[in-house]
């Protein structure tokens, strides 16, 4: 079973905890355009595991932001995330600053 995902917004960033899997985006997903409303950052250091189900969310709310007129930075990706990221050979485009 699939630890609960949460989030919680402080300011403009929105900061993310537990899994974020095939399991727990549907939560995330049914709000996603007013979660991300006025976010710049999305901290992922609080992620226990993303999936690639995880990994197409994060993309999508990045492009939410991006249609909005805001760049996103992506902070606190584990290397798991970011390994994922570049087994599918995603341009940099669909996950800016992906940092660790």
């Amino acid at each position: 079973m699939a630890e609960e995902l949460s989030w919680k917004q402080e300011g403009a960033t929105l900061h993310f905890f537990g899994e974020l899997d095939g399991d727990t985006v549907q939560q995330l997903w049914a709000q996603r355009e007013k979660t991300v409303a006025g976010i710049t950052v999305f901290e992922l250091s609080g992620l226990t595991r993303v999936d690639t189900a995880g990994l197409a969310l994060l993309i999508h709310l990045t492009a939410i932001a991006t249609r909005q007129g805001r760049e996103v930075e992506l902070r606190g990706a584990s290397e798991n995330l970011r390994t994922l990221a570049q087994l599918y050979n995603l341009p940099e485009t669909l996950l800016p600053h992906l940092a660790g």
